[in-house]
């Protein structure tokens, strides 16, 4: 399974301390180099740089076409890291592209692009058995702590799945 990650996502399960769960879920995911920057250059995020950084299954690839990321960024209005994202999993014809922000995912989709956000890797984490339904509730509630927006439909949605 090829899988391509925004910023976003990645950032989420840092702030649980869960990033883990990308690797159990995944084995690997993949950022283009604009998300990885955006991951590890800012120093007031030392520590959250090197977990990145020391992370062998994230690995970050460059884009092909870095025409196509211009004319998307043009066209949509989008930032860099999130452009890069959708033309890398539209390059490498990914099986999913993680990400949370509502415009990158929309555009996603028009484009026939499989999106899966935090709380869809926590609700396939739970399913697959990969954490109980009582660390999906602590992973969702040190979401709510860190300040990260859940919508009220994902968040019903994962509710409902841990009844």
């Amino acid at each position: 399974m090829i899988v391509v990650s925004d910023t976003t996502p990645i950032i989420s399960f840092l702030k649980i301390n869960r990033l883990d769960l990308l690797e159990k879920s995944f084995g690997e995911v993949l950022i283009p180099n604009a998300v990885y920057e955006e991951l590890t250059v800012d120093k007031r995020f030392i520590e959250e740089a090197k977990m990145v950084k020391n992370a062998p299954y994230i690995k970050s690839v460059s884009v092909s076409n870095p025409e196509a990321v211009r004319i998307l960024r043009m066209a949509t209005g989008l930032d860099q890291g999130e452009s890069e994202a959708i033309v890398l999993t539209d390059e490498l014809k990914a099986d999913v592209l993680l990400m949370d922000e509502a415009k990158g995912r929309a555009i996603s989709r028009q484009m026939g692009i499989a999106i899966m956000g935090t709380i869809g890797v926590l609700i396939s984490a739970y399913e697959d058995e990969l954490i109980t339904a009582e660390e999906a509730r602590l992973c969702i509630v040190n979401l709510q702590r860190s300040g990260r927006h859940i919508g009220k439909r994902n968040y019903q949605i994962l509710l409902d799945k841990l009844q």
